[in-house]
């Protein structure tokens, strides 16, 4: 093809054949191009490798652009999506579908990490973000495992409802999981691993964590790890444990929490190495016996319960031995459910951490489906059985709200329309989930029926009903070409799935069903020491003794995924769908019959002939004319008559070509995404100008307000100035006549006088003028005072340097030269941080405590006066954080109090204080050790910080000293 046959969207692609819709993806991914639209849905190509189009600037690059303004990407359906959400106020989920190792996990996290990004920021919503996606680390370790096919597949299908504000910020959100494929914890198949959690714990933990869970970092010691395939190139076990330790951490788990749930996977583990050895009794039976050959212990009721098997019926107990086989067969249950129920209470737990509290308003919801892909396995049993029924619902999901209902809307609506036709595969879902006769039903009918039942009469039972059925085959059908089809063996049964013919083996079928668990080994498990085992098996609770048989696997399964699709047709669905070049997990190969296979099956060539023949956009006459009714002036700000009348006067307004849209009976149909962007842009223009508009207006009516007030504001400051300026006039005038008619009777005093007593006065007129220069200093330490000159005037010499020394240095200022010098005493030369705070003057209440009214309660409590108030931190020994404290200092006390509500946390007299340390350096924190023995010394030697320590630790020495003996509280300035 040549190069401008790239194309991003298929819907665009000419000529349309399956081998130019191939083609097309091959060009675009041999150009690293892995993401291709078909409409609305994205074909996401696995390209097995990092590529450079995930980083926050190409988040940025995507945010609230037109989802075909942009090359195509996943972050384009994922903000379509967000904004659909916000700003319409449509729930959305996301359905994520292909085959096992397309890359579905990570198109999952690649959605959700965008819309964490795009979302709102705070302290509380980063909060919630973080949790929702550390959650994923989590349930990947425990319900991942590679495969032949992928390294890191999901065994287990998981669906996020997360939930935001009307604002668009994220709450919370709720998962449900599906179908944990336990199956693996006791077998894997050749080439396959266990579960990553037993992998990471044995690789990742530390040596006293293995040692406190009596485990062996060698994998070859345990029975239920595969050894062929237990390190896996690319995988750092070891670093992923760390990984999940801390994820657990940020989700919320306690320490306590992580540390059970740690011991049960330990306890899996062990329960693999218990073996078995027969022993024969005198009536004949065989019975198992627990052989201690890899030191594993056990506690007598479990390994009891491994031996017998206690069978009730109505008020008859029966007990009988199990042989070796049956012993085995118990252990293993036993280790499945174990597990399975570790998982879903891992599920639950998060979900505690991330569940939104009840509102009174409605929510906005976003689904994102990660889920098993459809499997083909060498050996397909009931697990790929019920992963792959899983697939076809979702595939009729796909074709009821892509094609189907689609092409059912344009007949509804009344627009000229060509069918188009496609496969739909309700036909295979009804085989499978029928009530009657489909084939869950008939498994279930089987695992309840009495008498002897084995999984060839379910095959039997099978060929029976569903022998007729054009996607059913097995060796007896009639359909099965057995003569010359040898690849179809006599206990298996081959269902036509819309993926392709799946060969599936009946062995374990019922077994795997009925999903039973002998109740001696609940009652095993519910007497057992561990409270998180405890509450894993609440059935094995004497009290709670229930006889009615549990629903089956297939039961259980069938009824979530029909809850599970309830829960999708409520919301606008968003698709993706993942396809892998090929299977060798290698990059740069693309396999052009695999990728065929997959184009074929999920029906991607269908769904472009109908977007080719359809129209991009639709929506309702009302809404439509509500969100454009602004870009004409007919129907702005508003339309009288019908809503469709509205926007047809509308479209003609904005000269949009008659061939670019069609009127439905209840909805318009715009052909190309190129009209309805040009819409949008002409409405966001628009809303520019509106908003200058309202703009505009309010700045005039604001400034005419203010203008008015400023005027009337004026006019009383004008009025009350011009009395001020009268009322200083006559005062100044006043003070002057005062000041002239005192000079003038002191001349005539002065005048007389001097007459008599000229000397005398001149000599007093010199003294005194004479002071005015030879005034001491104002240091607290200058006590000189200038010589006596007359020795008539030595009295009022005495006097006036009483009075001035009195005045320079009252008691108040005198103690706070004491604490200065004190000070000084203690830290000079000493502690580093002194020579800063000499400037500093010594406050005290820093607080204000008797005057704030947010004291009230504190002051109240505190009965004596208060010399020093502040705040303070609080070390805390545990864990190094701070808390912010109140620090009162009275003259028997000293006092912590909390800064928000004031409560008093502790109270310590002083004579309980027997010595402060500080460090030499420049740091705020000051330890107060207390008297061993004391009241006080309960609680602990407190570990504060503050900035003002050289304040603190003098008044604290100088009230200890009033209080008690002159060494009481000691000062340690050190470096230890």
């Amino acid at each position: 093809l040549p190069t401008s046959m790239w194309v991003g969207d298929m819907v665009l692609l000419e000529p349309l054949n399956e081998d130019s819709f191939i083609e097309n993806l091959r060009k675009r991914f041999d150009h690293n191009e892995i993401y291709t639209y078909i409409g609305s849905v994205v074909i996401s190509m696995n390209p097995y490798r990092s590529l450079p189009i995930f980083t926050p600037e190409k988040v940025e690059e995507y945010r609230n652009r037109n989802f075909y303004e942009l090359s195509p990407h996943i972050y384009a359906l994922a903000d379509e999506a967000y904004r659909s959400l916000r700003d319409q106020d449509k729930d959305q989920c996301i359905l994520i579908t292909g085959e096992s190792g397309a890359g579905k996990t990570e198109a999952s996290k690649l959605v959700m990490s965008y819309v964490a990004a795009v979302c709102g920021k705070g302290q509380e919503v980063n909060k919630v973000k973080e949790q929702l996606l550390q959650s994923n680390p989590v349930l990947e370790a425990f319900g991942n495992a590679k495969t032949v096919r992928n390294d890191n597949s999901s065994r287990f299908g998981k669906y996020m409802d997360i939930e935001f504000d009307f604002k668009g910020d994220p709450l919370g959100g709720v998962i449900s999981n599906y179908l944990l494929e336990k199956s693996r914890v006791c077998k894997q198949p050749r080439g396959e691993r266990n579960f990553h959690i037993f992998y990471q714990l044995l690789s990742g933990a530390s040596g006293d964590t293995l040692t406190k869970l009596k485990l062996d970092r060698d994998f070859s010691k345990y029975n239920y790890l595969s050894l062929d395939s237990a390190t896996v190139s690319g995988l750092d076990d070891a670093a992923s444990f760390r990984t999940v330790r801390n994820a657990m951490q940020i989700v919320g788990f306690m320490e306590d929490e992580v540390q059970s749930v740690l011991e049960l996977v330990a306890a899996v583990l062990k329960l693999g190495n218990i073996e078995f050895k027969p022993e024969s009794r005198v009536n004949g039976f065989d019975e198992s016996r627990v052989k201690d050959k890899n030191g594993e212990t056990i506690q007598s009721v479990l390994e009891r319960a491994f031996s017998y098997r206690t069978v009730e019926a109505k008020m008859e107990k029966v007990s009988t031995t199990l042989n070796v086989a049956q012993a085995y067969y118990a252990r293993d249950a036993l280790a499945k459910n174990l597990y399975s129920r570790l998982f879903s209470w891992l599920v639950t737990r998060i979900n505690e951490s991330i569940k939104v509290g009840l509102a009174k308003t409605r929510h906005k919801v976003m689904g994102v489906l990660d889920i098993y892909g459809f499997e083909i396995f060498e050996d397909n049993s009931f697990e790929q059985f019920i992963i792959n029924y899983c697939n076809e619902k979702l595939q009729q999901i796909f074709i009821e709200l892509t094609l189907r209902e689609e092409q059912e809307e344009y007949v509804r609506e009344g627009i000229e329309w060509t069918n188009i036709e496609y496969f739909n595969n309700a036909v295979i879902c009804d085989l499978i989930e029928n009530n009657q006769n489909g084939i869950l039903a008939m498994l279930d009918e089987e695992c309840l029926r009495p008498g002897t039942v084995t999984d060839d009469t379910f095959l039997d039972k099978l060929n029976t009903i569903c022998a007729e059925h054009q996607h059913f085959e097995s060796r007896l059908s009639k359909n099965s070409k057995f003569l010359t089809d040898h690849s179809l063996p006599h206990s298996c049964f081959r269902i036509q799935h819309y993926a392709g013919k799946v060969l599936y083996r009946v062995e374990g079928f019922v077994d795997k069903n009925n999903d039973l668990l002998y109740r001696d080994l609940s009652q095993a498990m519910y007497k057992a020491t561990h409270s998180l085992m405890r509450q894993l098996f609440p059935e094995g609770n004497p009290a709670k003794v229930n006889l009615k048989r549990p629903p089956t696997a297939g039961f259980q399964f069938k009824a979530s995924v029909g809850g599970l699709m309830r829960n999708l047709q409520t919301k606008n669905p968003n698709y993706i769908r993942c396809i892998k070049p090929n299977d060798k997990k290698a990059s740069h190969i693309f396999t052009d019959s695999l990728v065929c296979h997959q184009v074929r099956y999920l029906g991607l060539m269908e769904n472009v002939r109908v977007r080719r023949a359809g129209y991009a956009f639709r929506q309702p006459y009302e809404p439509c004319l509500e969100r454009y009714k602004m870009l004409c002036r007919q129907t702005w700000p508003h339309w009288r008559g019908p809503a469709r009348d509205g926007v047809e006067v509308l479209l003609i307004d904005c000269s949009v070509p008659a061939e670019e849209f069609a009127y439905g009976r209840s909805k318009i149909f715009i052909r190309n995404p190129r009209t309805l962007f040009t819409l949008e842009e002409r409405r966001r223009a628009c809303l520019q100008d509106l908003a200058t508009l309202i703009q505009k207006i309010y700045r005039g009516w604001k400034c005419r307000t203010h203008f008015i007030l400023l005027k009337k504001s004026q006019v009383v400051v004008a009025a009350w100035y011009r009395r001020y300026a009268q009322q200083k006039k006559y005062e100044k005038i006043k003070r002057a006549t005062l000041v002239m008619q005192s000079f003038t009777r002191g001349w005539k005093v002065c005048l007389s006088a001097c007459i008599e007593y000229m000397p005398v006065s001149l000599q007093m007129q010199k003294y005194f003028l004479g002071l005015k220069t030879t005034m001491p200093s104002m240091s607290p330490i200058d006590n000189t005072w200038s010589a006596q000159p007359y020795s008539f005037l030595e009295g009022a010499h005495t006097e006036l340097r009483r009075i001035f020394h009195f005045w320079r240095f009252t008691e108040e200022k005198k103690a706070v030269y004491e604490e200065k010098l004190e000070a000084s005493e203690i830290f000079k030369d000493k502690k580093a941080l002194y020579p800063s705070s000499v400037s500093q003057p010594f406050k005290g209440d820093y607080l204000e405590i008797q005057k704030n009214p947010k004291y009230q309660k504190l002051n109240s409590a505190v009965e004596e006066k208060v010399l020093l108030a502040d705040v303070v931190n609080k070390i805390n020994r545990a864990n190094g954080k701070g808390s912010p404290r109140l620090f009162l200092l009275t003259k028997s006390n000293f006092v912590l109090a909390d800064q928000k509500t004031g409560q008093v946390k502790a109270s310590v007299p002083l004579p309980d204080l027997t010595s402060v340390s500080v460090s030499t350096q420049s740091d705020g924190f000051f330890a107060l050790k207390l008297k061993e023995g004391s009241a006080s010394a309960a609680k602990g030697d407190f570990l504060l910080s503050s900035e003002h320590l050289i304040e603190i630790i003098t008044k604290l020495h100088r009230t200890g000293t009033t209080a008690a003996d002159k060494d009481q509280i000691n000062i340690d300035i050190s470096d230890e």
